[in-house]
């Protein structure tokens, strides 16, 4: 493909239809957007959904970034124009080191295929990973009862964990080629944002959750424990990540660094709690340390009833188990320590984007319903 004179950059958004894929698109897209006016490739496994906003993005690609062939037959054609890659993809496991394996060689293969180019424009690549890079790999069976985490506010100088990690051999990648092109990384918390393509869709599960228990005149009882509906969490906005992303990769001074990313704000789950009961319209249920229940086991047999609610409602055809991660939410929902990182460092070089996470909890849902993923 030629290079277009209408732009001053070229993104490839990998991972373009999960929750941050979709606003990084949009934020590149606004007539204001820092380094534009941006030429917008996005890149994900499988087709565009049919929630995904039609021309959005200016070439989509699907294709498989763990196949080496595949990967350089479908970007070698835009090889030549990409100047920015915002890398917010991810495949998951069972072990630790299976994700290095995974992640690490489908990074090496979309690197690969753009440095393919004769002239390659490649000058700086965005890397998401997340609050796992303080606290080791807590979805491995073999691992996570052996997991001490680092003390919170997590802060980006602590020192790595004594435990394999995906995210830290992305970053150790990524330093390899640190005399080509300059590099971000964004460690998120709890994302919050609209995809029925992401893999940990903590709101998207609540929402499955609170809309069955609604059908079903169930309680919507809080699956976590006492500690975590008292003591402070935090999470982030899908478009605070977005901002910072696009911050990152057009601020000089901001790169060849790593950044916490949250909403800079902390909340409990019991205020979130109230929240989602209201915007679901159910009945508020206070924490019962003595009510314990299997969250994960609660939900393994609503998938026909999710399939019913999608029938009825003419919603996103998608199986439940294929839009939820009740094991996940629940892992997280039991910590014994407060899952808060500091922005002390992002407010530092520059960065002050925010978000208030209990409105946008409203916001999310809103918009998920508005792409007929939830009713």
């Amino acid at each position: 493909m030629e290079k277009d004179p209408d732009y001053r950059a070229a993104a490839l958004i990998v991972g373009v239809t999960g929750m941050v894929g979709l606003t990084l698109a949009e934020a590149l897209k606004k007539p204001t957007a820092p380094g534009g006016p941006w030429k917008v490739y996005g890149a994900a496994r499988r087709a565009l959904p049919t929630w995904f906003p039609s021309g959005l993005l200016d070439h989509f690609i699907a294709f498989d970034a763990t196949n080496r062939d595949e990967t350089l037959q479908n970007l070698s054609p835009i090889a030549s124009n990409v100047t920015h890659i915002f890398w917010v993809a991810l495949q998951i496991r069972e072990t630790e080191q299976l994700n290095i394996t995974l992640n690490s060689t489908m990074l090496t293969n979309v690197l690969a295929a753009i440095n393919s180019a004769s002239d390659p424009q490649l000058r700086h690549i965005t890397m998401q990973t997340g609050t796992k890079h303080y606290m080791g790999p807590i979805f491995d069976p073999s691992l996570s009862t052996q997991l001490v985490p680092h003390e919170p506010p997590f802060r980006e100088d602590y020192p790595r964990l004594p435990y394999p990690n995906f995210y830290y051999a992305l970053e150790d990648l990524l330093a390899t080629y640190s005399h080509s092109f300059t590099y971000s990384i964004h460690r998120s918390s709890i994302i919050i944002g609209a995809s029925s393509r992401s893999l940990y869709n903590t709101i998207l599960t609540l929402s499955v959750y609170a809309t069955i228990c609604r059908r079903e005149g169930l309680p919507c009882r809080y699956p976590g424990t006492l500690y975590t509906w008292e003591h402070f969490c935090d999470m982030s906005d899908a478009r605070v990540l977005a901002e910072q992303q696009v911050w990152a990769a057009t601020t000089d001074g901001a790169k060849n660094e790593a950044y916490n990313c949250t909403n800079g704000d902390v909340f409990t789950w019991k205020s979130f709690w109230k929240v989602l009961c209201k915007v679901f319209e159910v009945e508020f249920v206070p924490f019962d340390e003595k009510d314990k229940f299997d969250f994960t086991e609660l939900m393994r047999d609503k998938g026909r009833v999710w399939d019913e609610i999608v029938e009825e409602h003419g919603l996103y055809k998608a199986k439940m188990e294929d839009i939820t991660c009740f094991e996940a939410l629940q892992t997280v929902l039991h910590f014994e320590f407060q899952h808060v990182s500091s922005m002390n460092k992002s407010r530092e070089f520059g960065f002050f984007g925010y978000a208030d996470t209990l409105k946008s909890v409203r916001i999310w849902v809103e918009r998920l319903r508005q792409m007929k993923i939830i009713p």
